[in-house]
C-alpha cells in the first residue's frame, strides 16, 4: 500500500496561506544570504555599486535644474544612458569605454552632419540617395575595420558608437531641419556623462585594473612556487603528517592558471587606458605582463603532469627512488625559493637580489640529476618500480628550462618598467 506524501492540496486557505508564507520566508532568508556572501567575497562591489548609484544622480541633476534642461532638452536621457553604459568596475575599463564614446561620438556626428550638407547639394530627389549611399559604404567599412584584432581589442566599442551615432545623424537629418543642433546637443550631453562616470570611478575609491593584473601575475607564479616546495615532501613522503593530500589547498593552487589566459590578455588590453596611475604611469611595458603570464602557464601544464604522480598507488620506497631523492628535493626546494622571489620582485616593483643564487643551485641540481639517471643501472631493478620515479625526475628536469625563462621575462619587465633597486646595507 502506497502512502501519499504530504500536500496541500485538500487543505483549506489558512494553512496554504501559513505554508507559502514559510517557503517565502525561507526564499527571502536565502536570497540574503547570498547577497551577504557575495559582498563579503569581494567589498568593493558594495562601493561600485554605489557610486553607479552616485553618478546616476549626479547626472540626473539636469533634468531638475531648469536652466540645464532648457539649454539640452530631452537630449538629456542621452546622458542617462552614458552613465550606465560606460560605468564599468575598474578604471580602466571606464576610462577606456568613455573615451571611446566621446571620440566616436564627436567624430561620428562631424561627419554626418559633413555627409548631411554634401546630401542637401543633391537636391530634393537626390538627398535620400546621397544618405543612403554614405550610410552603406561608411557602415560598410567601419564594420570590416572591427575586424583587425588591433582595433578589436582596444576600440571595437567606439567603433561600434561610431556606426550608431553617424547613422542616427545621417538618417534623422533627412527630416530633421537643425541637424547642427541636434548633433551638438547628443555630442554634448554624451561627453558630460562620460565625464561624469569617469570622474566618479577615479576619485573615489578607484579600482585599478593594472594592479589587479600585477597581483594576479604574481600570485600565479607564486602558486607554482608554493606547488614545487611541498611536492617532494609530499611525493617522498619526507614529512608525512597525516594529512591527505585534498586538505593540502597549495597542491591544487597552480590550477587555476591553466584558464588565466583570457583574464590576463583582457587585463593588460584595458590597462593601458590607466596613464595616471601613480605607480605605472605612462608607457608601462603591459604586454610584458602577458608574456610572463604566458610562460607561467607553460610552466603549469608541465607541473599538471606532476601531480599525477602524487595520487599513484606505487611505492616510491625502493633503492631508484631513494637515489633521486635529494636532487630532486633540491631542485623543488631551488625551483619553489626562485618563483617565490620573482614573485614578490613583480608585486612589489623591486628588482630581485637572490633569484639567480636560486637559478645557479637550480641548474647544479638538475646536473647532478643528470648524472645520476645517466650512470644508473638497471640489471638488478624492475622495470616497474624505475619507470614512475624516473618520470618524475625527467618531468622535473624539464621544468627547470620554464623557470628560467620565467625568470628571464621578469628581469626584461623589471628592466622596461625600471623597478627600484633595493638599499643595500653598508657595514661600517
Amino acid at each position: 500500500m502506497n502512502i501519499a506524501a504530504p500536500s496541500t492540496e485538500n487543505a483549506g486557505p489558512f494553512t496554504r496561506a501559513c505554508v507559502w508564507h514559510k517557503l517565502l520566508a525561507n526564499k527571502v532568508v536565502e536570497v540574503a544570504e547570498k547577497i551577504k556572501k557575495l559582498g563579503q567575497d569581494d567589498p568593493r562591489r558594495i562601493v561600485h555599486s554605489l557610486k553607479v548609484g552616485l553618478a546616476l544622480t549626479l547626472v540626473s541633476l539636469f533634468y531638475y535644474i531648469q536652466p540645464l534642461y532648457d539649454h539640452i532638452g530631452e537630449n538629456l536621457i542621452w546622458a542617462v544612458m552614458t552613465v550606465v553604459l560606460v560605468f564599468e568596475f575598474s578604471v580602466g575599463a571606464t576610462l577606456g569605454k568613455g573615451l571611446n564614446r566621446m571620440l566616436a561620438t564627436f567624430s561620428s556626428g562631424a561627419l554626418g552632419f559633413g555627409v548631411h550638407y554634401l546630401a542637401t547639394l543633391a537636391g530634393e530627389k537626390g538627398e535620400p540617395i546621397v544618405l543612403g549611399f554614405f550610410v552603406a559604404i561608411i557602415g560598410a567599412t567601419v564594420t570590416f575595420v572591427r575586424f583587425f584584432p588591433t582595433m578589436k581589442t582596444r576600440y571595437d566599442y567606439g567603433l561600434l558608437i561610431f556606426i550608431l551615432t553617424f547613422t542616427l545623424v545621417s538618417v534623422s537629418s533627412y527630416r530633421e531641419d537643425k541637424v547642427l543642433r541636434m548633433a551638438h546637443q547628443r555630442v554634448t550631453t554624451i561627453i558630460m556623462g562620460s565625464f561624469i562616470a569617469i570622474v566618479t570611478c577615479i576619485c573615489i575609491r578607484p579600482i585599478w585594473i593594472g594592479e589587479e593584473l600585477q597581483n594576479l601575475v604574481a600570485n600565479n607564479i607564486e602558486k607554482l612556487g608554493n606547488f614545487l616546495q611541498g611536492f617532494s615532501g609530499a611525493y617522498f613522503k619526507i614529512s608525512e603528517d597525516g594529512q591527505p593530500l585534498s586538505d593540502k589547498p597549495f597542491l591544487q593552487g597552480y590550477k587555476s592558471l591553466l584558464t588565466s589566459k583570457n583574464s590576463e590578455e583582457t587585463m593588460a588590453n584595458l590597462a593601458r587606458w590607466e596613464l595616471w596611475h601613480y605607480r605605472f604611469g605612462f608607457c608601462h611595458p603591459w604586454k610584458q605582463y602577458v608574456k610572463v603570464g604566458t610562460l607561467t602557464r607553460q610552466c603549469a601544464y608541465k607541473i599538471d603532469a606532476l601531480n599525477n604522480y602524487l595520487n599513484s598507488e606505487i611505492q616510491t620506497f625502493n633503492e631508484f627512488g631513494c637515489k633521486i631523492q635529494d636532487p630532486s628535493t633540491k631542485i623543488c626546494s631551488e625551483s619553489g625559493k626562485a618563483l617565490r622571489e620573482l614573485a614578490s620582485a613583480v608585486k612589489k616593483m623591486n628588482q630581485s637580489t637572490s633569484v639567480n643564487a636560486h637559478i645557479e643551485n637550480l641548474k647544479i641540481a638538475t646536473e647532478n640529476l643528470k648524472s645520476m639517471l645517466d650512470t644508473y643501472h638497471l640489471k638488478d631493478a624492475k622495470l616497474q618500480d624505475v619507470i614512475p620515479p624516473a618520470e618524475v625526475a625527467l618531468t622535473l628536469i624539464d621544468v627547470v628550462p620554464c623557470i628560467v625563462k620565467i625568470a628571464d621575462a621578469v628581469h626584461e619587465l623589471a628592466s622596461l618598467a625600471h623597478f627600484k633597486t633595493p638599499a643595500t646595507r653598508v657595514s661600517p
